[in-house]
């Protein structure tokens, strides 16, 4: 029964690309049907391990066989996977049910929902694997997935440029993740995840020379992980593919961004928890990573002005929080953080996309205002998700991201501090842009086109279903389901994350004084406050402020998103190009090989022939002698 769970997608996929003879209503139905069967299971196996605690693993085939190398087909079905597959599943589900509406007049829904029964397949996969070459399957083919869903209107340009970098930049991530690969194959013979855990305590003592340095093995293979998960979570230095990820439909936003790729690497970590509880250097290197990325994603997302692109940069610094958390070794609060995300981040998503379609496609924030009367639903939802987001009290988020921030300061460590403050400064700048996002919206005066603010209208049910459900995740499920996740003395997990007794620091966080535990909350307040001030009272003021010179600065350093993308294309792309055309090209392409191959061949055979052509000369004893000479030649050889 398991196996559905993974095999409905499939069999979407293959109804979508061989149905044509149910047309378009009866590939739509098939794969609603598809995907909630899926989705049921799923519910039906998270209610199995949350009351019995069953743990399933489910061998299917041997795949590889060489000598001493075995590995098999298999599944995983434990606390950590459920969880996951819970999520994926609903989301992908109400996005599948979105998209019948969203889609409606593009003459491809039948291929874009064979896209997104892909994606799905593909993130089953990596979450249910059993081994790391089976997880690698598929967490290569979520970003094959991605690449088709960004560049599915493959006529813009804009999309095939942002498909083929959000295929570049993870190739970075996946070169790591091979090399992690490797060394845990060199170490322990062995990809499958049990084989691999239960040595890792023996291997903390082992150390490997490379490159002239004594390396431990433990903290080589988790560094190699860690650099992968970066790519593929958008951590800082490789996160510029995920605001341009935009590019493709509002409902592929919410499946990437919500409980799908972008969690694949928080999901990677916290299954290496094994791994990276022996390799406390790495672990300080995942906090800080996570802190700095939350807090530049929350400042750059400070001045977008692209609905879609704002909500994208919050969506980077939330998974910035979960690296965080897993870094504080509180991987079950990392995972907490990460399914209370994919619930309120699906719905503002989707509730975007709700916003674009009634309004013309119009996704600049300053083209919109005066929707909260015309809009009465969508902005319900986008209020909703908003408060969730900035983790306002009683709200999903404000039971899993205050959390990370106590137990940071419980840390007692100077880089702990650090990253709490870090952290207690993204939550204040969160605040800030999500109230201006609904203030520029729905709050402010109408400043877009007239035409599109008079036939502004809400979407049919199959666009508010799916938002109308989000809703009462959003506002509840943190809340219903803290303890279970992280509450003191929870036995949910079970084996599926482990933490040292050392490293585990929930307990210490509830004796730290009320006043660390409350600056995250100040922090949001004092943001929507400030925000909701400087845009409904003091515009003009701001006005004023925006022509000084130091605040233009600063605004061009956010708003172009601290000059990652200047510096990689200024130093990295167009230094790469150069090299690749005066040194691969020029040089060794159109100079070493072609001078020793083809051009080569053809120049030598050209110069013989052109130095021997005198022998045709047309005289009789010329070639008498030339027929005399070889003939001698010939004795003197065999003479010999």
């Amino acid at each position: 029964m398991v196996v559905l769970i993974v095999l409905f997608p499939f069999l979407n996929f293959l109804s979508v690309l061989f149905g044509s003879l149910l047309g378009s209503q009866g590939i739509q139905y098939i794969v609603i049907l598809g995907m909630f069967s899926s989705f049921f299971l799923s519910s039906f196996l998270l209610y199995d391990v949350i009351f019995f605690g069953s743990v399933y693993k489910l061998v299917l085939v041997d795949w590889i066989v060489l000598d001493y190398f075995n590995l098999s087909w298999s599944f995983c079905f434990d606390s950590l996977t459920v969880v996951l597959l819970f999520i994926v599943t609903f989301i992908s589900l109400l996005v599948h049910l979105y998209s019948l509406e969203y889609m409606a007049h593009d003459p491809h829904l039948p291929r874009f929902l064979a896209y997104l029964s892909l994606f799905t397949l593909f993130m089953l996969i990596l979450v249910t694997a059993n081994n790391f070459l089976q997880m690698f399957v598929g967490w290569e083919g979520v970003g094959l997935s991605s690449y088709l869903l960004i560049n599915f209107w493959f006529t813009r340009i804009q999309a095939n440029k942002s498909a083929i970098k959000a295929m570049l930049v993870n190739r970075v991530g996946d070169f790591f993740i091979l090399l992690a690969f490797f060394f845990i194959y060199l170490s322990c013979n062995s990809l499958d995840y049990d084989v691999v855990f239960t040595l890792v305590s023996y291997l903390a003592k082992y150390k490997i020379i490379l490159v002239g340095y004594e390396l431990y093995v433990v903290d080589l293979i988790a560094l190699f992980l860690v650099l992968g998960a970066m790519g593929k979570s958008a951590q800082v230095g490789l996160h510029t593919w995920l605001p341009d990820a935009m590019e493709g439909p509002t409902p592929v936003s919410a499946l990437i961004h919500a409980a799908t790729m972008v969690t694949a690497g928080v999901f990677l970590i916290a299954r290496c928890s094994f791994i990276f509880e022996y390799s406390p250097q790495i672990l300080n290197l995942i906090m800080l990573v996570g802190a700095t990325t939350a807090f530049f994603a929350a400042t750059t997302g400070l001045f977008q002005n692209d609905i879609k692109k704002v909500i994208a940069y919050s969506t980077c610094s939330q998974l910035g929080y979960m690296i965080f958390a897993c870094g504080l070794s509180s991987y079950d609060v990392g995972v907490f953080h990460l399914s209370n995300h994919a619930f309120f981040k699906a719905l503002l998503f989707l509730g975007a996309g709700s916003i674009i379609h009634a309004v013309s496609d119009e996704q600049d924030m300053r083209k919109l205002g005066g929707l909260k009367n015309l809009l009465p639903f969508s902005y319900s939802i986008m209020l909703i998700g908003s408060l969730a987001l900035i983790g306002f009290p009683f709200f999903t988020g404000f039971y899993s991201k205050d959390v990370i921030l106590e137990i940071a300061y419980a840390k007692s460590t100077v880089l702990a501090h650090f990253c709490y403050i870090l952290g207690t400064s993204a939550a204040f700048f969160t605040a800030f842009y999500s109230t201006r996002l609904l203030f520029l919206i729905f709050l402010s005066n109408p400043n877009g086109f007239r035409v599109s603010i008079l036939h502004a209208h809400e979407g049919s049910w199959r666009l508010g279903l799916p938002l109308f459900l989000l809703t009462f995740f959003s506002i509840g499920v943190g809340f219903l389901t803290k303890d279970l996740f992280i509450g003191l003395g929870t036995h949910f997990w079970g084996s599926s994350i482990f933490i040292l007794f050392n490293n585990y620091m929930p307990v210490d966080s509830e004796f730290i004084l009320i006043i660390y535990k409350l600056f995250p909350l100040i922090f949001t307040i004092c943001g929507v406050v400030f925000a909701y001030i400087l845009y409904s009272r003091e515009l003009g003021k701001f006005y004023v402020l925006k022509k000084n010179s130091f605040f233009i600065m600063v605004y061009t350093f956010f708003s172009r998103k601290w000059y990652f993308d200047r510096f990689y294309n200024q130093f990295v792309t167009q230094n790469l190009l150069v090299f690749g055309y005066n040194i691969t090209y020029q040089t060794i392409d159109r100079g070493i090989v072609e001078l020793f191959g083809p051009f080569g061949i053809s120049n030598i055979v050209g110069l013989f022939s052109k130095s021997i052509k005198f022998i045709q000369s047309g005289n009789v004893f010329h070639y008498l002698f030339f027929f005399v000479l070889a003939i001698s030649s010939i004795i003197a050889v065999c003479a010999i």
